[in-house]
């Protein structure tokens, strides 16, 4: 019998081995022993806007550009209903057998080893850490282009369009960065979500200007520009390659599934899976009806020669182009933290049941601000994944290409495969019934989207290596 189940178990108990009869409150603490949770529905919205509601976003007018006015909607719509609906079953996953009373998986990896085990536990950590480090890379990126994109803005102003403006990036993927080293301090998920919050803020602001261009734009061109089939190529071996890059940027664009089970955490006793599920119908209904818009609107300004980042079409008004900018920088800052914090988690868990020292913390008193408690592993560990991060963001800034491949790595697996698998079991749903059959098929159509994706990507990206040059991010 394979013992991975019991392993998770056991880890899930050691990460919680203070229990309530410990403490002269119980009230201060949950069923398991931990801090009491605090989390709502408006405060998980905010951790699952600001984990949907990224970078990708600004891709999504080429997407549809790649589709045409009729498939690229419909595919939108498509993957923002397949997201809803798995993550009802994710929601499900987070406590094993009783929803109110039964033991409650910290992590997504743990849902997985608590429910299916075996090899499904190990291959679910390494797609979901591997997703998780590539939105990292993915975001110093795209947090880089919008603070050249600023500097050319600004440039572009200043010269009164006569100077080109030519922006180098690595400097600003460096600054990125350096406040991700300061961010990355943030002990737990749990002391985010005053930073989710200004981060979901700051997406629905750049959101709304990128929208309100666009209108402005379609209002100058006096049509909607675009076509029923989208943007031509050179070959069709090349259209086919971009419909596919498509895909994996729009799912990308609905990726969160992947920390759901870590959102979920942070949310009040007992009505966990309410909650979790009420905030997904409001999250994800919000950020489709913002995608539909943005990506038609962006489309309908720019038509087939709509850019990889919508807001690099426009160059005026340079001070309302320099804000939505900035609003996405500062976004990018909490969703680089939601997507990390879980992968953080898992190594300093992991290093602390082998070296006990590394948990080891230090009270430090820093003047006006509360007490910070310092841990030299996590300060080490988490710099050096920054640097490490921003190291390959500067080696590899293909920003659309990234974006595909990372949709395409986490769509299949941490999207449909593992919520359709752990549904199945927990709810011992026979094979070949009938809701068995729609599941399977749902998860095979799912997964030949993934590798269509992700050949469209990859090809992107061998494409982008014939033209560019490492450590060469440049607008």
């Amino acid at each position: 019998m394979n013992n991975t189940p019991k392993m998770v178990d056991e880890n899930s108990s050691a990460a919680a081995t203070t229990t309530v009869s410990h403490h002269h409150d119980a009230s201060l603490y949950d069923d398991d022993g931990r801090p009491k949770r605090k989390g709502t529905v408006w405060t998980t919205s905010s951790h699952i806007i600001t984990a949907v509601i990224g970078s990708g976003v600004l891709s999504l007018a080429w997407s549809i550009a790649q589709l045409g006015w009729i498939a690229g909607p419909i595919v939108m719509i498509f993957f923002s209903l397949v997201t809803l609906y798995t993550s009802y079953f994710l929601a499900d996953s987070y406590r094993v057998g009783d929803p109110v009373t039964g033991k409650r998986s910290y992590t997504y990896m743990e849902a997985i080893g608590n429910i299916l085990g075996g090899k499904n536990f190990i291959f679910c950590g390494i797609m979901q850490y591997m997703n998780l480090y590539g939105t990292a890379i993915g975001y110093t990126i795209g947090a880089a282009m919008s603070m050249m994109a600023i500097t050319k803005t600004d440039c572009i102003h200043s010269s009164h369009g006569k100077n080109s403006c030519h922006v180098s990036g690595n400097r600003y993927i460096i600054w990125f960065g350096a406040i991700q080293l300061l961010f990355s301090q943030i002990p737990n998920f749990h002391k985010m979500g005053l930073l989710s919050i200004l981060a979901a803020v700051m997406s629905f602001t750049y959101s709304l200007i990128g929208l309100a261009l666009g209108i402005a734009q379609i209002s100058e061109n006096g049509t909607f520009k675009g076509t029923i089939a989208g943007a031509e190529a050179e070959t069709q071996a090349k259209k086919v390659w971009a419909i596919f890059q498509a895909l994996g940027n729009i799912a990308f664009a609905y990726s969160y599934s992947n920390i759901l089970i870590e959102i979920q955490d942070t949310i009040k006793s007992p009505f966990e899976v309410r909650t979790m599920k009420t905030a997904t119908n409001v999250s994800i209904a919000t950020t489709t009806a913002f995608y539909v818009l943005c990506g038609c609107i962006g489309y309908g300004a720019f038509g087939n020669s709509a850019p990889g980042n919508l807001l690099t079409a426009f160059d005026k008004p340079f001070w309302l182009i320099d804000i939505a900018n900035l609003a996405l920088v500062i976004h990018l800052v909490g969703a680089y933290q939601v997507y990390s914090q879980p992968l953080f988690a898992f190594v300093e868990e992991q290093t602390t049941k082998r070296w006990q020292v590394t948990g080891k913390e230090h009270k430090i008193q820093i003047p006006i601000l509360p007490s910070y408690n310092l841990n030299t592993f996590r300060l080490v560990w988490r710099s050096l994944f920054v640097v490490v991060t921003t190291f390959i963001a500067m080696l590899v800034p293909f920003f659309n290409d990234i974006l595909g491949v990372i949709g395409a790595l986490g769509f299949w697996p941490l999207t449909v495969y593992f919520p359709v698998e752990m549904y199945i079991k927990q709810k011992k749903m026979p094979k070949w019934s009938g809701s068995w059959i729609f599941l399977q098929s749902l998860s095979m159509f799912c997964l030949l989207v993934t590798v269509a994706a992700m050949i469209g990507s990859v090809v992107g990206i061998i494409v982008d290596l014939d033209a560019y040059k490492p450590f060469s991010a440049s607008l």
